[in-house]
């Protein structure tokens, strides 16, 4: 039998949930959706997607969703309208920045600073990768570095999230996973019956009745699904796809370093449940299912 001592694996996947967790919680923060509503966006709606396409400039919704890929394109749309009233990207970003600091204080006491030295290392993993077919990573890395060591390590870190994102996404397009059908796969890597069903991150994404029906068919017929349920194959093929995404974003974080990958994973880790706990009061015990353990 053939061994192996590769750390690379297990590193990049833990560095992609410890990833999850430093940014996951900024989507429900009142801080930061107190700031952007000071920008003019009405109750500062929206901010949940807004942030994310901001640095995007002021692109079609069509293409937006093809972006963002597994929410419905008519909530794309209504976002990017509130967007408009916020006064570009870089009050955006300035709101989010500050947003940052405030909530990661509130949330892990000291974390920010701990994790600023390892802004640099970070920073070489996110420019050894090339751009192409990576849209949502490369707006990112475009706002570039600050100077301040600690906001360039979230900034970093939040570019390594949108790579591990985008990666997937194009494993699932080449899969030919529709937006319903990749919300009801990701059920594979959650708690379902914490969830309720099967059917509660699909339908969380905008997706009605008939587009959910429609998503089961679709997975029915590539063998996934049986009798409206994920089965054995849905099971294997789902969390293969989540090594092949953890795969194609192995070599950022080997550019970044083991010694700093693992230092990021070291101080990140024993703060997880400070961050589950962060997201469950501001947004509910069901939203950001990618920091909440899997079966």
């Amino acid at each position: 039998m053939t061994t192996t001592n590769d750390p690379w694996p297990d590193l990049t996947a833990r560095a992609g949930r410890c990833g999850h967790d430093l940014v996951g919680w900024l989507m429900w923060d009142p801080g930061a959706i107190a700031r952007y509503e000071a920008l003019g966006v009405p109750n500062g709606a929206g901010w949940i997607i807004g942030w994310r396409l901001a640095p995007l400039g002021d692109p079609s919704a069509s293409a937006a969703s093809a972006m963002t890929f597994s929410i419905d394109a008519r909530i794309i749309e209504m976002v990017l309208g509130m967007l408009a009233q916020a006064g570009g990207a870089d009050r955006v970003a300035a709101a989010r920045d500050a947003a940052v600091v405030d909530g990661l204080a509130e949330i892990a006491p000291g974390l920010l600073d701990e994790l600023a030295p390892l802004a640099d290392d970070l920073w070489r993993g996110v420019e050894s990768v090339h751009f192409g077919a990576r849209p949502m990573f490369s707006a990112f890395r475009a706002e570039g570095r600050t100077g301040d060591p600690a906001i360039d390590l979230w900034r970093a870190v939040n570019c390594l999230r949108e790579l591990r994102g985008d990666n997937h996404w194009a494993l699932c397009a080449a899969a030919d996973l529709d937006a319903v059908e990749v919300g009801l796969l990701h059920s594979v890597m959650v708690d379902a019956e914490e969830y309720g069903s099967e059917e509660w991150i699909a339908r969380s994404r905008g997706n009605d009745d008939d587009a959910i029906a429609a998503g089961w068919q679709r997975l029915e017929a590539k063998g996934f699904a049986t009798d409206q349920a994920i089965n054995d194959a849905g099971r294997a093929f789902r969390l293969d796809l989540e090594r092949r995404t953890d795969e194609l974003t192995e070599p950022a974080w080997r550019a970044a370093g083991e010694a700093a990958t693992q230092r990021f994973c070291e101080l990140v880790e024993p703060h997880q449940p400070a961050f589950v706990a962060r997201i469950d009061a501001t947004a509910g015990p069901r939203w950001m299912p990618a920091v909440r353990p899997g079966r």
